[in-house]
C-alpha cells in the first residue's frame, strides 16, 4: 500500500503536525487525516518528487489560509479606528441569544448556512455580523460550521467549538446547539446572581466613602475654625483631634490620597495576574468567610454542568475534562480536574480521584460515582448542577439579607464617629460658658 508524507494542522489546537500515512490513494489519505482531526496542508506519495495536495485537501487548505469572507471581522476590526478594537466583539449574553436563535432555526429544519444568513441579516452589531458572514462564506466554500468557528477564537471558545464539532459528527447539530444555549443561559444566570450579591456592598461602601470624604474636605475644616476661636487655647478631646488630623491630611493631600488608592488598585490587578497572585485570590474566594461557600457552590455548578453538557453531546471524556479544566475559572478547581484527567487517562474513574483532591464535597463525588456505576454520568452531572444552582440562589438570598444590615451599621458607625467627634468640643464649650 502506498505511503504518503503529509503536513497538517490540528483543528483543535492549530499546531502543525508532520508524518507518514499508509493509504490506498491521496483522496483516502486526506479523508483519514480529516477523521483524525487534522487539516492537511501538504500530501505527497513517497518518491513523487514533492508535496502535492488532493482536491479535497486543497479545499481544506483554502479554508484554512484564505480570509473567511471579504468583510471578515478580523479585517474590519484591525482597520477600524486606527487598527485597534477595544473590548469584546459580542457579550456572553448576546452570544447566548444568537445560539438560542440558531438552535431554533436548525431544529425547525432550516439548513445551517441559510440559518446563519438569516441571523446575519438581522444582526445589529457590525463586528459580530462580519463574524456570522464569514461563517456563511466558510460553509459556502465547502467547510464545516466548526471549522469556521475555529477562525474566531475570541468569540467562540473551545467549549463552544468542540460541542458543535461533536454535534456535526453525530448528526445532531440542532440538539447540541439547543443544549449549548441552555448551558450558556444557566451559566449567565449563575454569574448574574453572584455579581448581584457583590454589587450591593460595593455600592454601599462607595457611598459611605463619598459621604465621609465630603465631610472630611468641606465640613470638618469649618468646625475646626469655630472650635479654635471659641475654646481659646484649650485642648480638644482626643477623638476630635484624631478626626481633625485625618481631615487635614485628606484635605491637604487629596490628590496624593486618590493616587495611593489608584496605585493600590492597579498594583493588586498586576499581582492578581501573576501565578502566585491568582492562586492566592482563588484560594481566598473559596475559603473566605461568608462568600467562600457561595463561590465554591458556583464553581461546582459550573464544573458539573460543563462536563455533563460535553459528555451528553458526545465529546470524549478526556477531551471533556481538558475543556472543563480550561473553563473552570478557578485555578484550584483546574488543578483538581488536572489530577482527575491524569487518573482517568490511566484507567481510573472520575469519582475516586475527584474525591482525593479534597476540593469538592463528598456529596458531589458520591453522586458522580453513582452516575458512573449506572452508566448515566451526564444526567447525574446535570442533576448535581441543578442542585447547586438552587444552593447558589439560597446563598445569594441569605448573603444579601446579612450584608444589608451590616452595611447600614458600618455607615452608621463611620458617620456617627464623626458626629460625636464634632459634638464633644461643643459640650466642652457649653460647660466652660456655664
Amino acid at each position: 500500500m502506498p505511503k504518503f508524507t503529509y503536513s497538517a494542522i490540528e483543528s483543535a489546537s492549530g499546531k502543525e503536525k508532520k508524518g507518514v500515512l499508509e493509504s490506498a490513494s491521496s483522496e483516502q489519505a486526506s479523508a483519514e487525516l480529516k477523521a483524525m482531526g487534522l487539516i492537511p496542508t501538504a500530501l505527497a506519495a513517497e518518491g513523487s518528487g514533492g508535496p502535492k495536495l488532493s482536491a479535497g485537501a486543497k479545499k481544506d487548505v483554502r479554508k484554512l489560509n484564505a480570509p473567511a469572507a471579504p468583510a471578515s471581522t478580523q479585517l474590519r476590526a484591525k482597520k477600524k479606528k486606527g487598527g485597534m478594537t477595544f473590548g469584546r466583539i459580542i457579550s456572553n449574553a448576546n452570544l447566548t441569544v444568537f445560539t438560542r436563535q440558531l438552535a431554533t432555526l436548525v431544529n425547525a429544519g432550516m439548513p445551517i448556512m441559510r440559518s446563519l444568513e438569516t441571523l446575519a441579516r438581522q444582526e445589529k452589531n457590525p463586528l459580530f455580523k462580519d463574524v456570522v458572514e464569514s461563517l456563511v462564506e466558510n460553509i459556502r466554500s465547502g467547510g464545516n460550521f466548526s471549522d469556521g468557528l475555529l477562525q474566531h477564537p475570541k468569540v467562540f471558545d473551545r467549549l463552544y467549538v468542540n460541542m458543535v464539532k461533536a454535534g456535526e459528527a453525530g448528526g445532531v447539530l440542532g440538539t447540541v446547539l439547543d443544549r449549548l444555549s441552555r448551558f450558556m443561559e444557566k451559566a449567565e444566570k449563575i454569574k448574574g446572581k453572584v455579581k448581584s450579591a457583590m454589587t450591593y456592598p460595593v455600592i454601599i461602601v462607595f457611598v459611605a466613602v463619598a459621604i465621609v470624604g465630603a465631610l472630611m474636605v468641606f465640613v470638618i475644616p469649618q468646625f475646626e475654625k469655630i472650635f479654635s476661636g471659641m475654646l481659646k487655647g484649650q485642648s480638644m478631646p482626643g477623638l476630635t483631634l484624631a478626626v481633625l488630623a485625618v481631615s487635614n491630611f485628606v484635605k491637604n493631600h487629596i490628590i496624593a490620597t486618590i493616587g495611593i488608592f489608584v496605585a493600590l488598585y492597579f498594583s493588586f490587578k498586576a499581582w492578581h495576574k501573576t501565578k502566585g497572585g491568582t492562586r492566592a485570590v482563588d484560594w481566598f474566594l473559596l475559603h473566605a468567610p461568608g462568600v467562600g461557600p457561595l463561590f465554591l457552590k458556583s464553581s461546582i455548578s459550573r464544573f458539573t454542568r460543563t462536563l455533563g453538557t460535553l459528555l451528553a453531546s458526545g465529546v470524549p471524556i478526556l477531551q471533556a475534562l481538558i475543556i472543563t479544566r480550561d473553563t473552570s475559572g478557578n485555578v484550584h478547581v483546574a488543578d483538581a480536574l488536572n489530577v482527575v484527567h491524569d487518573r482517568v487517562k490511566e484507567g481510573d474513574n472520575v469519582a475516586r480521584p475527584l474525591d482525593s483532591t479534597k476540593v469538592f464535597p463528598t456529596m458531589v463525588t458520591s453522586m458522580i460515582e453513582v452516575g458512573e456505576e449506572t452508566g448515566a454520568l451526564p444526567e447525574m452531572l446535570n442533576r448535581v448542577a441543578d442542585t447547586y444552582d438552587e444552593e447558589v440562589d439560597n446563598s445569594v438570598a441569605g448573603l444579601t439579607s446579612i450584608i444589608e444590615p451590616v452595611m447600614i451599621v458600618f455607615m452608621a458607625v463611620m458617620v456617627g464617629t464623626i458626629v460625636i467627634a464634632l459634638f464633644l468640643p461643643i459640650v466642652k464649650i457649653i460647660q466652660s460658658l456655664s
